[in-house]
């Protein structure tokens, strides 16, 4: 084993998973790590001495387990006994006690795990062995944005050879994360800049070295669910100097019932947060859907192009824009921090320049009308005769970010 080896808090219902503990610790330990169980079951008593027990989770939310067992109710009960394990969990990464987490468990205890990753910060290693891993009951908005998570195939109850493989893998997954996780987080001052890919958005290929070169770091999210989820998170955590929100299509597809959604707080985090935003509308001309499914009713008359296996899309119509539109103008007259929308009248993805197969005047035209006339000081509109793919909107985006630095606004 190592002289340091790196200790991982193993989370779970000790007095249901006890097997499975005691497996992922006998894993750990031959990865050259140390486990720290921590026992968030409720009702009965594990076969062995965890280091965190039942009743040290209960006392972290200040009541006994009798007192959450006398709820009556087992959701209650979780709600409950989560808060305890992630106000322990913090406050045992906050002394420097534990290295990395590992939680495993059914819909119960991953519906815990997930606030216990989301409290542990961006960088420190964290895994959910999950009956529910990848499935459509996790909303967006509770995943950690580097959480890692595994199936926990045949592991509802005992072990079997499948379950050891799972197991096995996560607790080689985890240790290997601690070890070579990088502390070499935030030296620079970091960005975080929204997008879809090239062939649609294609302004980073202009800002990025701009960026760099004055002297901060950018980290471009995916807008796909999953990539604006984690940029709300990071802002949420206080960790960006400034946002450029530059891909609004999660919002659009959440008010248009797309699955392909960030959650209902989208483009919420940084105006909360007090964080400098600039905002555009990429990408708010088309909805999302999955090309393995059936087309949504209300999209059934529309042209469908399929992007890949995975994802497709369709045209979005001028009242879809207008609604799309209120909803970013009621987000942002709510940010307490400097805000600026830079509307591109020419368009706001490759794929709507005129010929191109999104192209409507109309639904443009309706688009800056609802912004023009919804957004109210202090948020800044600036309007830039340009595409938003051209380099004149670059060009405005540095134009706004140049007079933040230099008044105090974003620090260096």
């Amino acid at each position: 084993m190592s002289h340091n080896p790196k200790r991982i808090l193993v989370i779970g219902t000790a007095d249901t998973k006890s097997d499975e503990m005691l497996y992922l610790q006998s894993c750990i330990e031959n990865c050259g790590g140390e486990a720290q169980m921590m026992d968030v079951g409720v009702l009965g008593d594990p076969p062995f001495t965890p280091c965190h027990s039942k009743h040290a989770v209960a006392a972290a939310v200040g009541m006994t387990n009798q007192q959450i067992i006398d709820l009556g109710d087992e959701n209650h009960a979780m709600v409950k006994h989560a808060e305890g394990a992630t106000k322990l969990a913090k406050r045992l990464h906050e002394a420097g006690e534990i290295d990395g987490m590992l939680a495993i468990g059914g819909s119960m205890a991953t519906d815990l795990a997930l606030d216990v990753a989301d409290i542990l910060p961006l960088g420190f290693p964290k895994f959910i062995v999950s009956t529910v891993a990848f499935s459509a009951v996790l909303p967006p908005e509770r995943i950690a944005p580097d959480v890692m998570m595994i199936l926990w195939a045949g592991g509802l109850y005992g072990l079997n050879s499948i379950c050891r493989a799972v197991l096995g893998q996560a607790a080689g997954a985890v240790v290997g994360a601690c070890q070579h996780s990088s502390a070499e987080l935030f030296d620079k001052p970091l960005i975080g800049m929204t997008s879809l890919g090239k062939s649609s958005l294609k302004y980073m290929v202009h800002l990025k070295p701009e960026l760099e070169r004055r002297g901060f770091e950018l980290a471009v999210f995916h807008t796909t669910g999953m990539g604006g989820r984690a940029l709300e998170s990071l802002a949420a955590q206080g960790l960006l100097a400034a946002v450029l929100d530059f891909s609004l299509i999660e919002v659009s597809n959440h008010e248009h019932g797309s699955v392909v959604s960030a959650g209902a707080n989208r483009l919420e985090a940084a105006g909360r947060a007090g964080i400098p935003q600039i905002v555009a509308p990429g990408g708010v001309t088309l909805v999302d859907l999955c090309s393995w499914a059936s087309i949504p009713k209300q999209f059934s008359d529309r042209e469908i192009h399929t992007h890949n296996r995975l994802i497709a899309c369709a045209k979005l119509n001028a009242d879809e824009r207008e609604v799309s539109a209120r909803a970013i103008v009621k987000k942002l007259n709510s940010a307490s921090g400097p805000t600026t929308f830079i509307m591109p009248l020419l368009g706001i993805d490759e794929w709507d320049k005129v010929g191109g197969p999104f192209h409507d005047e109309e639904g443009l035209t309706r688009f800056i009308d609802v912004i023009r006339t919804g957004l109210k000081a202090p948020v800044e509109l600036l309007e830039v005769d340009a595409h938003i793919n051209d380099s004149a909107f670059g060009d405005a985006v540095l134009g706004v970010l140049d007079a933040w630095v230099e008044n105090g606004t974003v620090k260096i």
